[in-house]
């Protein structure tokens, strides 16, 4: 797979509007902006990544300077912050000198002389991504006002006492108006507000990707209405990240002490191998007790997404709408451990107007009072965080026991030609 200048002519108009935005808007961020390239791949997306930076694992960097900068001083590049940063132990982010050939080229002769997996792109996580359609499935759709949540809340103070760290695209500021979210909050009152300026307009318009760590939330309380949440902006860019900047925030949060780690987001890599910063991090996890949830994917096929995909992460898809088949947008295979209801779930959002910008729906505007209808990977994951989270205060086992015990349950009332289900109540 080699980067594409034609990439959009590869992939569905839905995923080429999709992925348009989350290259604008990595190219327009305050710190100068990146460039993010992507990498066509069976009709669709190999991987996004961005230009100019590799991911290399620290104790190889001397070999991979050798390779990359013959003649060059590894201790002086090393040591220049300009060039080389710490993303977390045992991982280094790389920025290529103007002389060095491309990231992809770069990585060719790495994998050539020390084998694959030693260096990567640094990848584009996000919310957004997918082959056949993103995740989310579908942009948020108008619902009745005062509509109730759906699944609706449930009240038996499951999850009280269990501490759920979600990274997200942060809260919205109006959360209180709903009920079943009080005492959700955000990690860093300023920095993980959602979005980070309030809205504006009359009525406010509503951007891409805003709200979806609200409704996230708030899926995960209607049940686990007890659990205390701490949501945190992680995906500030379109709904995305860089695996450099988003793996630290989730090394600090290990401070916390959180029982649950909840990621709502997907990521195919180059030649399918694991993201090296994320594997570093999840042995840190392992070592603290917790568990790590993450969504899918929203592309509809069997091929590995990251962090779903790693062995001690449990996988999330979607069922359909009846909750007896398989949501058609959701990613399958004997990597995902577990399916939940993901289709036309109903729960907190932002007021406003909302301007489609995917095909086939763009330029449509829709108007929101505080709720919405959304699918895809991303909100089936919290019904399986909640559950847990239920089970851990009802039982008082730990996270772990309480995961392994409803994944057994899940295998138990398996679905033919699905897997393993868990459903709310």
């Amino acid at each position: 797979m080699t980067e594409s200048d034609d990439w959009r002519s590869s992939l569905t108009p839905k995923v080429a509007d999709e992925t348009e935005q989350i290259i604008r808007s990595f190219g327009e961020a305050p710190d100068g902006g990146k460039e993010i390239k992507i990498v066509p791949a069976h009709g669709g997306i190999g991987h996004i990544y961005a230009e100019g930076e590799i991911l290399v694992r620290e104790q190889h960097l001397a070999r991979v300077l050798e390779i990359l900068e013959p003649g060059s001083d590894p201790e002086q590049v090393r040591n220049d912050p300009a060039r080389v940063r710490r993303v977390i132990e045992g991982v280094v982010l790389l920025t290529l000198s103007e002389s060095q050939p491309l990231a992809l080229g770069a990585l060719d002769a790495i994998d050539q002389q020390l084998g694959r997996g030693i260096a990567t792109p640094n990848h584009v996580l996000t919310v957004a991504n997918g082959v056949a359609s993103g995740c989310p499935a579908t942009e948020p759709q108008e619902v009745y006002y005062h509509i109730e949540p759906f699944p609706s809340v449930c009240h038996d103070g499951g999850g009280a006492g269990v501490l759920v760290y979600m990274a997200d695209t942060g809260l919205l500021r109006d959360t209180a108006s709903h009920p079943w979210l009080e005492g959700v909050r955000m990690a860093n009152p300023v920095e993980d507000a959602d979005p980070k300026d309030p809205l504006q307009g009359d009525p406010p318009q509503i951007p891409p990707y805003t709200g979806h760590g609200t409704f996230v939330a708030g899926v995960l309380r209607c049940v686990a209405p007890d659990a205390e949440i701490i949501v945190q902006n992680a995906f500030s860019i379109a709904g995305s990240e860089l695996e450099s900047d988003l793996v630290p925030r989730l090394d600090a949060a290990l401070a916390l002490g959180a029982d649950v780690f909840h990621l709502t987001i997907a990521c195919s890599s180059r030649n399918d191998l694991p993201l090296i910063a994320f594997q570093e991090w999840l042995g840190k996890v392992r070592q603290s007790g917790a568990v790590v949830i993450a969504a899918a994917g929203n592309s509809g096929f069997d091929r590995k997404t990251w962090p779903a995909a790693f062995p001690g992460v449990i996988g999330v898809g979607a069922l359909g709408g009846d909750w007896r088949g398989r949501a058609t947008f959701s990613n399958f295979g004997p990597w995902v451990d577990v399916y939940a209801p993901g289709r036309d779930l109903v729960n907190a959002y932002a007021t406003g107007t909302y301007t489609c910008y995917v095909y086939p729906y763009a330029g449509t505007v829709r108007n929101f009072y505080g709720m919405a209808k959304w699918s895809g990977t991303s909100f089936s994951t919290p019904i399986v965080t909640g559950l847990i989270a239920s089970r851990i205060s009802r039982t008082g086992e730990t996270p772990r026991q309480a995961a392994a015990a409803l994944l057994a349950e899940a295998r138990s009332q398996a679905i033919p030609g699905v897997g393993p289900v868990l459903r709310p109540y």
